[in-house]
């Protein structure tokens, strides 16, 4: 007994103490008391909302009164609200696509020139204004008047480039004179060689008739030459007879003329001098000639393309908003292209790949987690899209180029109609909850 006990005494000072157990609720309540701010403001800004934009959807044009699944019938039958869903998958079909694809391009490329640097901070440049801003930069880019809009201006120079306007637009034919279907004038009557003649237009004002041009007078014509006047058929202070060249007429330099043959075939042409007199030599005259004012006298300069039109709206909006997110798809692109290994690059070369094989069967495929990101993010906001639209849009072709997020603006705080603008908000949520979750789903496979 007495030898046991020392050895009791031992064990009990060497055998450590019980666990105590943990303070569970003590842990969670600090927890609790941290997190409480943030619940705080979830749930007044996100899920309140949510639930009261659920409510409303069920209600009357004033919030007030329940009138069931009325405003739903309503959203899926309105024509406008259908072209905004219709105008929503076009853009959750295209845009995601092409500017992860512009920015997988571009973020290639700052790695292959020397100026890379340059070229990225360029891209990247428009995502440091806000979209609104850049609706306004666009919505002046696409004017239609050339001396204001910077594409129908480049559009414009081409134009004149290739098809230069005539000097005397907006000139019509006097008597004696009739108008041929492609816009060019043609002289009435038989015209033959040795003989003037007189090729009147009216519609030309001051302002219209070059500064050069002197009173109108007929030429000298031989037996084998064509010849005549273009003048403008208006005598200075009134009287004068219409279709005969009177004194004090003005002549028209500048202006090509035609003689043509009986098949419509020009065989000459000569330019008025600043009398408007010309002459052109034939050295073979058939039985039957046409003396011709080509269209090209008279062509309008180039007036501008419609691009906020009704046609082309839609197309036109995208463009503006693949220039702001191309920068941002660039930039997450790159970071994983930064990440690949040049060991596995430099391989495929020694193998005796091409630089598009290796793009397409290694680069490729090794940025598709970070293209997955690229892509589904730019879903999720296409859907969203509302600023870009309703400031690059003018009011007149508004309709056609609505958006979810816009019909919803425009129901509820245009049309006062909160009950409508609600069950459209619903719709949005409806549609942009899947594709959160499933990049929730990516993140988390990614991290486990």
């Amino acid at each position: 007994m007495s030898g046991k006990a020392p050895v009791e005494a031992v064990r009990a000072e060497t055998t450590p103490p019980a666990p105590r157990a943990p303070r569970t609720r003590g842990r969670w309540g600090v927890a609790l008391l941290f997190l409480l701010p943030a619940l705080v403001l979830l749930g007044a800004l996100v899920v309140y909302p949510i639930f009261a934009t659920v409510v409303f959807s069920f209600q009357g044009p004033t919030g007030r009164g329940f009138v069931g699944l009325d405003n739903y019938q309503r959203m899926f039958s309105d024509p406008r609200i259908l072209r905004a869903i219709r105008n929503n998958v076009i853009w959750v079909v295209f845009v995601p696509a092409l500017v992860t694809a512009i920015g997988l391009v571009f973020a290639v490329l700052t790695e292959r020139v020397s100026y890379g640097r340059a070229f990225k901070t360029a891209v990247f440049m428009p995502m440091a204004i806000s979209l609104l801003a850049g609706g306004v930069i666009w919505r002046l880019v696409y004017e239609e008047n050339p001396e204001r809009g910077l594409l129908n201006a480049g559009a414009r120079a081409a134009a004149s480039a290739l098809r230069p306007p005539g000097p005397y637009v907006g000139a019509t034919p006097s008597e004696g004179v009739r108008l041929l279907g492609d816009g060019s004038m043609a002289l009435v009557g038989p015209v033959r060689t040795g003989t003037p003649l007189t090729v009147g237009v009216v519609g030309l004002g001051a302002d219209s008739t070059p500064p050069e041009a002197r009173e109108a007078g007929l030429p000298s014509v031989g037996a084998s030459t064509v010849g005549g006047v273009v003048y403008r058929d208006f005598t200075p202070g009134g009287g004068g007879t219409r279709g005969a060249l009177d004194p004090g007429e003005l002549g028209l330099p500048e202006m090509r003329v035609e003689v043509r043959d009986a098949s419509g075939e020009a065989l000459d042409a000569a330019l008025t001098d600043e009398r408007g007199r010309f002459t052109i030599e034939l050295d073979d005259s058939p039985s039957r000639l046409e003396l011709v004012l080509p269209a090209s006298n008279f062509r309008p300069a180039f007036e501008g393309i419609q691009w906020l039109g009704p046609t082309l709206i839609t197309p036109a909006i995208i463009v503006a908003y693949i220039w702001i997110w191309a920068g941002f798809a660039m930039v997450v692109i790159g970071a994983g292209l930064a990440a690949i290994s040049r060991e596995v690059l430099e391989a495929a070369r020694v193998d005796g790949a091409s630089e598009w094989q290796i793009f397409r069967r290694i680069t490729v495929p090794l940025l598709a987690p970070v293209l997955g990101v690229v892509l589904v993010t730019l879903v999720i906001n296409v859907l969203k899209v509302f600023d870009i639209v309703l400031v690059i849009a003018p009011s007149v072709v508004r309709d056609e180029a609505n958006v979810i997020a816009l019909e919803m603006y425009q129901q509820a705080f245009g049309a006062r109609n909160f009950g409508l603008g609600a069950a459209v908000a619903v719709l949005l949520f409806v549609l942009v909850v899947p594709v959160i979750a499933l990049n929730v789903k990516r993140f988390r496979q990614e991290q486990g």
